[in-house]
């Protein structure tokens, strides 16, 4: 390879293949195939947080206090959940929830109301205040997110979104192989 096409190759290296050419040079036996891609996702959702943390700053919120109320919005009309049901879709320690719905009760976004069905029993429900707020948020996040993406057409992003859906998938089955017991071939 000449010092110029070297020197071209060099110019298209990203952090991460920057980082693998150093490892090959260090450990030229080890397969440094993962950080390609788990390396650049990770690369990557570090690269986007401050953004989408920025964006939710601007609307009073953490991102933590954004999952809560986009939650309950999102699950539809009446905007209401069980503590239980919010610990499953938000995948956090009930000490972690009850933080955040202590502020966000403060704030009017949402309330705690006994349940219809069983008064001992609380619901989480959002307010129509939290209702539109969890939706500009998220049309706002939306738009500066898409902003990220206009480097691949929509062919790239449709792919690109399949083979992380994929991957994701089997990474999730195999997960819940081990949690059963199943032990990996």
């Amino acid at each position: 390879m000449t010092d110029e096409s070297q020197n071209r190759d060099r110019a298209m290296e990203d952090h991460v293949d920057r980082l693998r050419r150093l490892w090959a040079r260090e450990l030229p036996d080890l397969n440094t195939e993962p950080m390609a891609i788990l390396g650049r996702a990770f690369r990557l959702g570090n690269m986007v947080r401050p953004s989408i943390e920025e964006t939710f700053a601007g609307f009073g919120l953490d991102r933590g206090e954004f999952d809560v109320i986009s939650t309950l919005r999102r699950c539809g009309p009446p905007y209401r959940l069980t503590p239980t049901e919010m610990y499953a879709l938000l995948m956090i320690s009930s000490g972690g929830l009850t933080h955040r719905l202590d502020r966000l009760e403060k704030a009017g976004l949402i309330r705690r109301e006994k349940s219809a069905k069983d008064g001992r029993s609380v619901q989480v429900a959002l307010t129509e205040a939290g209702a539109v707020l969890a939706e500009q948020a998220f049309r706002t996040d939306m738009a500066s997110e898409l902003a990220f993406l206009d480097p691949l057409d929509t062919q790239e992003r449709e792919m690109l979104a399949g083979l992380l859906r994929k991957l994701i998938l089997g990474i999730e089955a195999q997960a819940a192989k081990e949690k059963a017991g199943v032990s990996p071939p």
